[in-house]
């Protein structure tokens, strides 16, 4: 079970909500700044921040120049509008506080899956992220605070397991978690950016495997399946 309550493991957004560039009164103005949102991320996700170009979002929204102007002040506000809209699917839930009735393998394998398949769904997104994060110290903080949660979260889950007896207590819970989540990463930025041939139900199994066996667990499905 998924323990998300605790302030201490709470995961930033992306962006400060604040700077999203100006709100939408009336109906007609929603539509034309979510057209500029959905055109800006076509653009972002196609040519990148850095070559990206105003004159190209507002063509690919099919709005004015003015009409940017209206709602937003850069190109840095509405990508990090375009992120605001993306960042709840963008977000997978890591590894939370494992139950004494929960099977901690079947926690594991969900959550793997859960991020494989987020990002997936955002994988020219999370390509982006990185080149943001290059560029911009401001950004590259915050993705930083968001990934220090993640491996906070599952850091607690190991130590979990560790203190019932399940896991390797041998093991430094937080160099796992940091370990294990660059891992799962890696390997989804190999399959989802650069393209290896792939199968995700395997990548899900893969990850888990190496989770498990890393921290000593069981997985019953797997040791029947190598019978």
């Amino acid at each position: 079970m998924l323990d998300d309550d605790n302030a201490e493991f709470a995961v930033p957004g992306l962006v400060d909500s604040e700077k999203l560039g100006h709100q939408p009164q009336t109906a007609r103005g929603k539509r034309t700044r979510d057209r500029l949102i959905s055109g800006a991320r076509t653009v972002f996700e196609r040519d990148g921040f850095v070559e990206s170009r105003l004159v190209d979002i507002v063509t690919e929204a099919q709005c004015s120049i003015g009409s940017f102007y209206t709602w937003f002040d850069s190109k840095e506000e509405i990508f990090a509008a375009v992120l605001h809209e993306a960042q709840n699917d963008m977000l997978h839930p890591g590894t939370g506080r494992i139950e004494e009735a929960d099977d901690p393998v079947a926690i594991i394998l969900a959550s793997n899956r859960a991020y494989f398949e987020a990002y997936e769904r955002n994988a020219k997104l999370n390509q982006l992220l990185h080149q943001v994060a290059a560029v911009d110290p401001r950004f590259r903080a915050v993705r930083k605070a968001r990934s220090d949660a993640f491996v906070s979260r599952n850091a607690r889950a190991i130590a979990d397991l560790q203190r019932r007896g399940l896991a390797d207590v041998k093991v430094d819970a937080r160099l796992a978690a940091i370990s294990l989540s660059a891992m799962v990463g890696r390997l989804a930025s190999e399959a989802f950016v650069f393209g290896i041939d792939h199968d995700i139900d395997v990548l899900v199994e893969t990850a888990t495997r190496l989770w498990t066996n890393a921290l000593g667990l069981t997985a019953p499905e797997f040791a029947r399946r190598s019978e």
